[in-house]
């Protein structure tokens, strides 16, 4: 077809995926490549196909009597989340999944010389927003959507099946403001290259 533009080196298939979290206000990468800063923390191992980006605009439409179709469409918000499963159980994760919350340690009364750990979930209005970044690397390029601020949006499921690993379901819905951008795409890809 003429004027038809194909290129195949612009179809991503993320090979790898990395979550980063990290307290609000945490200075985020500067660029697609360089190092997580120690302020970050990987959530580790997720499942193969659970991570998911979505980006939802809402619009309400304006009918008239002269026309089938909307006369005018207009959005009214925005929204954005952020979904993965989680496989490995520890305490930075456990406060992720569950928006926050407490870990103190605690004596075992049967007697023993191990630690044990007790996990408060936060009480109600007790979430706390958290900053996150996706990394996809496919081949050289690489992609990092940064998340200034984001929250918890769901209540937690674990399934505890002994044929299946019981995983941690991150489900972080972004919080935006007028004063920064709610999200953001940085990414090393020359495709990505403003037009001349």
């Amino acid at each position: 077809m003429a004027g038809e533009t194909t290129n195949a080196t612009q179809i991503v298939v993320p090979a790898r995926t990395l979550v980063w979290l990290a307290p609000v206000g945490t200075t985020a990468p500067a660029d697609a490549t360089t190092a997580m800063g120690a302020e970050w923390y990987s959530v580790g191992l997720t499942t193969e196909d659970s991570l998911k980006f979505n980006e939802e605009p809402q619009f309400e439409t304006v009918k008239s009597a002269q026309s089938d179709y909307p006369s005018r469409t207009f959005q009214t918000s925005d929204s954005a989340t952020i979904e993965v499963d989680l496989q490995q159980w520890n305490g930075k994760n456990f406060k992720a999944v569950f928006g926050g919350g407490t870990i103190t340690e605690v004596t075992p009364t049967g007697g023993g010389t191990g630690k044990h750990y007790k996990f408060v979930p936060p009480k109600v209005g007790g979430r706390s927003e958290i900053a996150a970044v996706i990394e996809v690397i496919d081949g050289g390029k690489h992609y990092r959507y940064i998340v200034p601020r984001a929250m918890q949006m769901e209540g937690v499921q674990n399934d505890l099946q002994k044929a299946k690993e019981a995983v941690l379901p991150l489900r972080l819905a972004v919080q935006g403001g007028d004063d920064a951008d709610a999200w953001y795409l940085l990414t090393d890809d020359p495709s990505f290259a403003p037009a001349a």
